[in-house]
């Protein structure tokens, strides 16, 4: 449909503009609410995939040029309509009729003949040009060069599979609620509706193939949340016991809170910064059957939220360059610059001084991040060490056995993205 390529090369071109993707896809449902599901879905898969493997397609109409573009507004829909006609089942044909009519649509109309004949080449070429590409490692791992020079430096043995992994499809995992359910159970649940699944851990459970949220059951009711298999790990990581004090520093959109207040009746306060996102905190809450302090605040200035009583347990799930979900946000690997990573560095070595004031003595602090950068991670956690002599680090058995990696540290693969934990004792 021409409508649907022509606005998924709009969200593209805004993310290749700077903004990300999440606010792109969003301006674009405001200025077109018109659009059914089906083609917001439509847009959004589209976009997804050719941001997943960007550079890649950049390669092949680089090579396909043989001049550079007098319009830079129709590089978007060209690496679209490459992105369509290698990895979906659309007619060839309707795909190059569709760029060509796009093309005039955003009043292009000089560029219908270019359009033309750089996507009918690339049919005719394909097979050479995907073997020319391959030689440049942008193209053929589809991350920036700076992100694989370090991914290989702090992880050779490791690097090309987690690069793979990253490319591809994420799983769609869901995490049962034990208040309210058991993985067995919800499994049957699952073979009635002829959805085919399997358990994974303690709780989660890994669907087969992809769902929209209405059509998985027990959703709506509060019998499982989605959340990645990875991710689940974090609150069992805690030990949280029943009445015990327990902060979730940067908490929205709540699936750790959940999974928190699930284990064990506690006294969770679930803090973040931004208000918009502790909506989404209450949501869930609310669809688990759940209830904690919910409150929006800096948990650099505690002075404006916290009541002066020792936490027993400290979620320090910390913003990150989010380098470990870069398949569920393909924009980042895009967006991301090599500076950015020593600034997440400084904001989470502040964080973690000032929540360490917050926690009672003998409690334990899980310090997380979504990242695969050691500078984020193992490096961050050594000099923390290094400053705060009455912390100890314990081990965490689910994660501290994974081969050649530093301990705690999980690499994106087919059942859960990429983390890091840490689990710190207060003397």
């Amino acid at each position: 449909m021409v409508e649907v390529q022509r606005l998924a090369a709009a969200a593209l071109g805004s993310v290749l503009a700077g903004r990300s993707l999440d606010a792109a896809l969003a301006a674009l449902r405001r200025q077109h609410p018109q659009l059914a599901a089906r083609d917001r879905a439509a847009i959004q898969d589209l976009t997804y995939g050719t941001l997943r493997l960007l550079s890649r397609f950049e390669a092949l109409l680089e090579a396909l040029l043989d001049k550079p573009l007098k319009d830079a507004r129709l590089r978007p829909l060209l690496l679209v309509a490459l992105y369509q006609l290698e990895h979906t089942r659309a007619a060839p044909h309707a795909i190059v009729d569709h760029a060509v009519r796009a093309s005039e649509a955003l009043g292009f109309t000089s560029a219908k003949a270019l359009v033309n004949a750089v996507l009918r080449s690339f049919l005719r070429r394909r097979r050479g040009l995907n073997a020319q590409v391959q030689r440049s490692e942008p193209a053929r791992y589809c991350h920036p060069q700076w992100w694989i020079d370090k991914l290989r430096d702090q992880y050779p043995a490791h690097y090309a599979a987690a690069l793979e992994a990253a490319n591809r499809h994420p799983p769609l995992t869901l995490r049962v609620n034990r208040r309210r359910a058991d993985p067995a159970g919800y499994l049957e649940l699952l073979e009635r509706h002829g959805i085919k699944a399997e358990c994974w851990g303690a709780s989660a459970v890994l669907l087969g193939k992809p769902l929209p949220a209405e059509r998985i059951p027990g959703l709506a009711e509060g019998l499982v949340s989605v959340q990645d298999a990875g991710a689940q790990l974090a609150a069992p990581m805690l030990d949280l016991h029943d009445g015990m004090r327990a902060l979730d520093a940067c908490a929205a959109p709540g699936g750790k809170t959940g999974h928190l207040l699930e284990l064990a009746a506690a006294e969770v306060t679930a803090l973040d910064s931004d208000a918009g996102r502790l909506e989404r905190v209450r949501a869930n809450l609310a669809r688990l059957g759940l209830a904690a302090r919910v409150v929006c605040g800096d948990a650099c200035e505690p002075t404006q939220w916290w009541d002066d009583a020792p936490y027993h347990r400290i979620l320090a799930d910390v913003p990150c360059s989010a380098s470990g979900v870069a398949r569920r946000h393909p924009d980042v690997k895009w967006l991301r610059r090599p500076t950015d990573i020593p600034q997440f560095a400084h904001q989470q070595s502040r964080m973690l001084d000032v929540l360490w004031r917050l926690l009672a003595s003998g409690g334990k602090l899980l310090y997380a991040t979504c990242s695969v950068f050691q500078e984020e991670n193992h490096q961050q956690v050594a000099r923390f060490l290094e400053r705060h002599r009455d912390a100890t680090r314990l081990s965490l058995p689910a994660v501290d056995h994974q081969g050649q990696l530093p301990a705690g540290q999980l690499l994106p693969d087919e059942r859960h993205d990429g983390f890091f934990y840490v689990l710190l004792q207060k003397a």
